[in-house]
């Protein structure tokens, strides 16, 4: 039974940021368990090469450009997946950016970019997808990628805190209004994953310096992610919603 459970075959899964990193691996769990995947992210190409990636472990791929900040591009890219695919029934909320500056030295214009891509527009991928799988009445699931950094404070990126604070609380919110309707709403907090793009760092001294704060001695892996993103996007959490789940080695609760 629980096998069963945490497959997702004869569903539709959309991941946003689905080109490259994090949203790439989310989306190849995903099909490994068995969902179609409807890949959203601004760069098409990249798209494209995830898609073909994710066909030859024998699912559908869909790739649509979406711009998280426009909320015209998400309500297009979302009606054009229905269209091809049917109703969406799970939603990996992945898009972020982040910017290096400390609290005396980001300005505005530095501040908004952030929240606008990493709160206000995964509130409206949320929302939309909420707004559809209400009127579908299927129900769904809904899993914002949040951080550890939404719970802790880490000097230097004081905007990409707030938002991913912000978007815990929206969660909540969200998972409090729709679960009546059979939509769920929890959020996946990640602590540090080493990835291609990181890996170097790990190996200067302020790398090995937070290593050394993780309680479980390591750095969490791409593959650490694929159990957590199946369990909360199958029915294998359907009892659970208005959770932030933390994915951090013990992080969070401090080194002991």
């Amino acid at each position: 039974m629980t096998k069963t459970l945490f497959r997702l075959d004869n569903r539709v899964a959309m991941v946003t940021g689905a080109s490259r990193g994090l949203g790439r691996r989310f989306a190849l769990a995903l099909a490994n368990a068995g969902a179609d995947v409807v890949l959203a992210a601004r760069d098409g190409k990249r798209l494209d090469e995830v898609a073909a990636e994710i066909t030859s472990l024998g699912t559908r791929a869909l790739p649509v450009v979406m711009d998280v900040t426009d909320r015209s591009s998400i309500e297009k890219a979302y009606e054009a997946a229905e269209a091809a695919f049917g109703p969406i029934r799970a939603v990996v909320n992945n898009s972020g950016i982040a910017i290096t500056k400390r609290l005396l030295d980001v300005s505005e214009a530095e501040w908004n970019p952030v929240i606008d891509v990493n709160l206000t527009g995964a509130w409206v991928v949320a929302q939309t997808a909420a707004k559809a799988m209400v009127a579908h009445g299927l129900g769904g699931s809904i899993v914002n990628i949040s951080s550890i950094l939404g719970q802790r404070t880490n000097p230097g990126i004081i905007a990409y805190n707030a938002a991913k604070a912000g978007l815990d609380h929206v969660t909540r919110e969200m998972a409090a209004e729709l679960a009546k309707y059979g939509v769920r709403v929890n959020a996946l907090a990640p602590g540090y994953i080493e990835t291609d793009m990181n890996r170097s760092y790990w190996e200067t001294p302020p790398g090995k310096a937070l290593i050394s704060r993780v309680p479980m001695g390591r750095l969490g892996q791409e593959e650490d992610l694929d159990g957590p993103i199946v369990f909360l996007a199958s029915d294998a959490s359907a009892y659970i919603t208005g959770q932030v789940l933390g994915l951090d080695g013990g992080h969070a609760v401090g080194f002991i």
